[in-house]
C-alpha cells in the first residue's frame, strides 16, 4: 500500500526531531572530545566490499543484505553496517599516509538488514560509530569504551554494564577451533542448519547462535580466553588495567563474539539491564585485518557502532526525554485582510533577529489566530492593525499574563528580541 511505509522502517514526525538532534548534538560532542572527526559514506557499496570484509558465514551476509543490480549490472548492497564502509574509505582516500591514528566518526547513518522487525530492532535504522585506524594498544579499545559510557550517561541512561572478551587473533584462535571442535563432536549434529555449516568454516560464530538448543549445547564449551596467545593475553589484561583506571566496571564475558567475522582481540557490548535479558545497546571490537584484507596497508584499527533508535527506546524506557522546545515564540497576528503583508514582513524582521516567529497563512480571523498561537505554545504574540498600526506601533500581548504592551513599530523587533534573547 502506498500509504504505508515498508515493514520495519519508521518515519522521524516533526515532534520527534529535536530528540534526534540533541542525542546527535551529543554525540558529535563526545566524538570531538575525544579527537574524531566526522566522515560520510554512501549509502550503498559494492557486495564485493560486505562478503569480504563482514563475512560469509555472517548471518548479515547469509539472510540479512538487501541486494541488487543496477543498470550496469553490478551487485550492489544497501549498508548493513558502518564499519566497511569507512573502511573503504579510508583505504581509497589514502588516509593511511597522513599522520596516524586517524579517527573518524559517523552518526545519522542509515543501515539496512532484513530481519524480523521487533523491539529495538528495524530493517533501516541508524547509527552512530567511532573507528579508530592505526593504534596497536588497547588505549583505543578503552578510549572507545570509555567515550561511549560517558556519552550514554550524559544522556542520562542508568543500568549500564560494560562486557568485554578476547576472541584472540589468526595465530591463536586457530587452536580454539580444533578444541572446540573437538567439544561439540557428534552433537554438532543436533545443532540447527546455520551452526552446522559454519562448523568447519568458522566454529567460533557456533558461539553467537541465538537457538536455544544451540545455546544449550555451547554453554560448556572450552573458553576461548584459555587458549589465547601472550601477546592477546597481555593486551586483554591491559585493557582490564586501563578500565579499571578509569573506574568503569566491566564484566569478562567469553560468550561474546560479536556478528561479524573481522574482529580480532578485543570485541565488547555495552548491555542494558532494564527489565529485559541483557539487551546488548551496542557492540565493538577491534579488526586488525580488516585494512588489510579490503587492499590497504596493515593496519590496525577498532571501533563500534551505537542504533539511534535504540538510544531513543531506553531513553523513553527510563522516562528521560527533555521536553519538547516551543515551536513558535512569536505569532504575528493581523487584524485583517490588508494587513496580511505588513504582519508578514514582520514577522520576517523578527526571524532576522533570530526570534522563531510565525504569522497566518490559512485566512484565520483574528480570534482563530489566537487559539491557534496558543495552541503552538507562543510566549507572545504581536498584533498589527488598528489604531496602533496607524499611529506607528504594533501591540505585544504575554500570552501567560495577558498583559499588553504598545511599542513603536520601529525598533519592535529588536526590542522584542532583547526580551527574549536578554544579554545575546
Amino acid at each position: 500500500m502506498l500509504t504505508q511505509a515498508p515493514k520495519g522502517t519508521r518515519d522521524m514526525l516533526p515532534q520527534d526531531a529535536y530528540l534526534w538532534q540533541w542525542i546527535e548534538q551529543e554525540e558529535r560532542l563526545a566524538a570531538a572530545r575525544a579527537g574524531y572527526r566526522e566522515v560520510r559514506t554512501p549509502v550503498f557499496e559494492h557486495t564485493e566490499l560486505f562478503l569480504r570484509g563482514v563475512g560469509d558465514t555472517t548471518d548479515i551476509v547469509q539472510k540479512e543484505m538487501y541486494t541488487f543490480k543496477d543498470k550496469g549490472d553490478r551487485s550492489i548492497t544497501l549498508k548493513p553496517e558502518g564499519t566497511a564502509g569507512a573502511v573503504r574509505s579510508f583505504i581509497e582516500n589514502h588516509l593511511y599516509a597522513e599522520t596516524l591514528p586517524c579517527k573518524v566518526y559517523y552518526l545519522n547513518a542509515p543501515i539496512f538488514r532484513y530481519e524480523n522487525p521487533q523491539s529495538g530492532r528495524l530493517r533501516e535504522h541508524h547509527q552512530f560509530g567511532m573507528e579508530c585506524f592505526g593504534g596497536k594498544e588497547p588505549t583505543v579499545e578503552a578510549e572507545l569504551i570509555s567515550t561511549l559510557m560517558s556519552l550514554l550517561k550524559g544522556l542520562g541512561l542508568k543500568n549500564l554494564s560494560v562486557h568485554i572478551n578476547s576472541i584472540g587473533c589468526p595465530k591463536c584462535r586457530p587452536v580454539y577451533h580444533q578444541k572446540l571442535k573437538e567439544y561439540l563432536g557428534d552433537r554438532i549434529h543436533d545443532m540447527c542448519e546455520t551452526c552446522q555449516s559454519r562448523f568447519e568454516k568458522n566454529p567460533l560464530r557456533i558461539l553467537d547462535c541465538k537457538e536455544e538448543k544451540c545455546k544449550q549445547i555451547v554453554k560448556d564449551a572450552p573458553v576461548i580466553l584459555d587458549c589465547l596467545c601472550d601477546e592477546c593475553s597481555e593486551h586483554f589484561a591491559s585493557l582490564q588495567a586501563l578500565l579499571k583506571a578509569r573506574d568503569i566496571p566491566f564484566a569478562i564475558d567469553p560468550h561474546i563474539v560479536r556478528g561479524l567475522d573481522y574482529y580480532t582481540k578485543t570485541v565488547f557490548e555495552i548491555i542494558m539491564q532494564s527489565g529485559r535479558e541483557g539487551l546488548a545497546l551496542c557492540g565493538g571490537g577491534r579488526y586488525d585485518g580488516l585494512v588489510e584484507q579490503l587492499g590497504g596497508p596493515a593496519t590496525h584499527a577498532a571501533g563500534f557502532g551505537i542504533g539511534a533508535e535504540r538510544i531513543l527506546m531506553e531513553l523513553k524506557n527510563q522516562g528521560l526525554t527533555p521536553p519538547a522546545p516551543s515551536v513558535t515564540d512569536v505569532y504575528v497576528a493581523n487584524l485583517g485582510a490588508d494587513m496580511r503583508i505588513p504582519a508578514f514582513t514582520f514577522t520576517q524582521a523578527l526571524r532576522d533577529q533570530n526570534v522563531k516567529a510565525d504569522c497566518d497563512m490559512t485566512g484565520r480571523s483574528l480570534k482563530a489566530q489566537f487559539k491557534f498561537a496558543d495552541k503552538i505554545g507562543a510566549r507572545y504574540v504581536v498584533l498589527v492593525g488598528g489604531e496602533e498600526y496607524e499611529r506607528g506601533a504594533v501591540k505585544l500581548r504575554n500570552m501567560e499574563t495577558k498583559e499588553e504592551t504598545e511599542l513603536p513599530l520601529d525598533g519592535a523587533a529588536e526590542k522584542i528580541a532583547s526580551i527574549l534573547l536578554p544579554g545575546r
